[in-house]
């Protein structure tokens, strides 16, 4: 029945971008899926921020070069006044500041606008469920970024084979196993289904994972556990 009810109110959609062609592209992307509204666009920064003073949407997505100012801002202050909505970035720019800028700002996913836009739709329900859609060469360059070149080795181990995992955190299987799940875009209902258990056992197993990572969303802890070597 809650799949039922879900399915019949559309999902609350804003866009900030201020490029015309990619509005209406984008405006067409939206107009295929029933699912989806498109409820609100902002050209500008200024404009963003007054869309951010109403009703919150379910889903944001934010070009970080605005006429205005940066679309970084805009994530950061979306992230505090609508804190239930999914965002996500589009844009042209690929480089690494800005893509852990917009991380911490808190947008949970990043696609590059080379991208093909007939699949925005579908990326937008994943965001929503809970899933992180990054382009994949974004995806690269972030887990590059938390990939040492060296890592410390345990006194006295020969050619650094022995690896120090003293301050690795410990997951159960069933949090790895959660975490691998998180990692390939699954909703918590997804995962339920796919283990077989609740969803309260699956957020059971979040919240673990979470402590346990220090972390506060599904993004950084797939980055930190990418870091620790654990996926």
């Amino acid at each position: 029945m809650s799949s039922e009810a879900a399915s019949s109110t559309p999902l609350k959609v804003v866009l900030v971008e201020d490029d015309a062609a990619f509005q209406e592209a984008f405006r067409t992307a939206l107009a295929a899926a029933p699912d989806l509204l498109m409820v609100g666009v902002a050209a500008t920064a200024a404009e963003a921020r007054a869309m951010l003073a109403g009703p919150p949407a379910d889903v944001l997505v934010v070009d970080l070069g605005l006429p205005d100012g940066s679309g970084i801002e805009i994530i950061g202050e979306a992230n505090a006044r609508w804190p239930g909505c999914a965002i996500m970035v589009a844009t042209t720019f690929a480089d690494e500041r800005h893509v852990i800028a917009s991380i911490e700002a808190g947008a949970s996913g990043y696609l590059l606008k080379d991208s093909p836009l007939p699949t925005i739709a579908q990326d937008i329900r994943v965001l929503h469920g809970g899933g992180s859609p990054i382009s994949p060469r974004i995806a690269r360059q972030v887990l590059m970024r938390f990939r040492p070149d060296e890592k410390p080795a345990v006194d006295g181990a020969a050619n650094g084979e022995a690896i120090d995992k003293s301050g690795v955190p410990s997951l159960s299987e069933r949090e790895k196993e959660t975490l691998q799940l998180i990692t390939r875009g699954f909703s918590f209902e997804e995962i339920a289904e796919l283990m077989g258990v609740s969803r309260n056992t699956v957020l059971t197993f979040v919240r673990r994972i979470y402590a346990k990572l220090e972390v506060r969303s599904k993004t950084e802890a797939v980055f930190e556990a990418r870091a620790y070597g654990l996926l």
